[in-house]
């Protein structure tokens, strides 16, 4: 691969779609242990991820994204990200992830032991930061 000064590849794949590929020069995601920011030349590593907002970053500018889980392997000038699903802002239905906020808040409060509660609070996090990235975001 030929030098591309400070940059390095990033592709971001989801199940339905590649979601991203081109050079970043920073990304930075949540894994299962905290924040991680990734420049060109970082020491290579896999992470688990954690739903939050996936930042791509080059010449100063970001995009951002919905990130719901996923992992990420890091060698010295390519990234992969391997999401369960990822949306820019302008893709998330603030409605639908209204919806899922509510439910997933419902399901918390009922305290039932027909529920999940982990995957009751995953759930609320991933509605959380859509709602969030979309009100960001909205026109």
């Amino acid at each position: 691969m030929a030098d591309t000064g400070k940059y390095f590849i990033l592709k971001v794949i989801s199940p339905d779609r590649i979601f991203f590929e081109g050079e970043a020069d920073m990304v930075e995601v949540k894994t299962t242990e905290g924040e991680m920011g990734v420049l060109k030349g970082h020491i290579p590593l896999t992470a688990i991820l954690s739903p939050g907002v996936l930042r791509i970053m080059k010449d100063g500018e970001t995009k951002e994204a919905a990130l719901h889980e996923g992992f990420i392997e890091v060698l010295e000038d390519e990234v992969t990200i391997l999401a369960e699903a990822c949306e820019w802002p302008e893709e998330i239905d603030i409605n639908r992830a209204e919806e899922a906020r509510i439910r997933a808040e419902r399901r918390l409060r009922s305290g039932s032991q027909e529920y999940n509660p982990v995957r009751a609070e995953m759930a609320l996090r991933k509605a959380l930061i859509r709602i969030e990235l979309a009100e960001k975001y909205k026109k």
